[in-house]
C-alpha cells in the first residue's frame, strides 16, 4: 500500500484537492477533521487544553475554537503545546483508520502540520498544495469570517510554504487560475510509476 501525505499552509486548498481525490475513489484521512472531533469529544484532551490555556477557553462546557485560535495563532509555544496535546490522539486514530485499509493500493493523509509533527516519516510520498498568498488570505477570510490581519498572523505562525514545498515530493498549484485535476493525475501517475 502506498501512503501519501497531503499538506500545505492555511488556505491553500488542501480540502479541495482531497475532495477531488475522494471523487476519484481514494480514501482520505483528514487530520484537521479528526483533531476537531478529538478536541470536542475527548474529555482528557479537553481537560489538558483547559489546564494549559485556562478556564477562559471554555464556553458552554466546550472548548471555544475562536478563543483557542486567538491564543495559539499569537504564540508559537502555545501552538506547539496544543499540537503536543492533540497529535498523539490523531496518530492513534490514523493507525486505527489504516488497519481497515489493507486492501487499498493508495491512501491519503491530509495534515496541515505533516512535517511539524514528523508524520511524513511514516508516508511514502508527500504532496504539497500551494497557492498565491492573496488567494489564501481571501479564502480564509471568507471561510472563517476573519480579517486579513488575522489570516496573515495565522500564516506567519506556520512553517513557510516554501519550506513545505522543498520537503515535498510533489507540488500542486491551486490558485484561482490553476487547473488542479491535470496536476493530480500527473502526480498519481508518477507515484504509480515509482512503485
Amino acid at each position: 500500500m502506498i501512503k501519501v501525505g497531503i499538506t500545505g499552509g492555511i488556505g491553500v486548498g488542501k480540502t479541495h484537492i482531497c475532495n477531488i481525490l475522494k471523487k476519484m475513489g481514494y480514501s482520505i484521512f483528514s487530520s484537521d477533521q479528526v483533531s476537531k472531533k478529538i478536541v470536542s469529544e475527548n474529555t482528557f484532551v479537553r481537560d489538558q487544553i483547559r489546564k494549559f490555556f485556562g478556564e477562559d477557553i471554555i464556553e458552554n462546557e466546550k472548548i471555544s475554537r475562536e478563543k483557542l485560535a486567538i491564543q495559539v495563532f499569537s504564540n508559537k509555544e502555545k501552538l506547539k503545546k496544543l499540537n503536543e496535546i492533540v497529535h498523539p490522539f490523531v496518530k492513534k486514530e490514523f493507525d486505527n483508520w489504516m488497519s481497515n485499509r489493507y486492501d487499498e493500493k493508495v491512501v491519503f493523509k491530509e495534515a496541515a502540520i505533516l512535517f511539524e509533527a514528523n508524520s511524513h516519516k511514516n508516508l511514502d510520498y508527500v504532496v504539497c498544495v500551494t497557492a498565491k498568498l492573496q488567494d489564501r488570505i481571501n479564502r480564509v477570510m471568507q471561510r472563517d469570517k476573519v480579517d486579513s490581519d488575522s489570516v496573515e498572523k495565522r500564516i506567519s505562525m506556520q512553517m513557510s510554504q516554501i519550506e513545505k514545498e522543498k520537503l515535498s515530493d510533489f507540488v500542486i498549484f491551486n490558485s484561482k487560475d490553476d487547473l488542479v485535476l491535470p496536476q493530480i493525475i500527473k502526480a498519481l501517475k508518477k507515484i504509480f510509476d515509482l512503485q
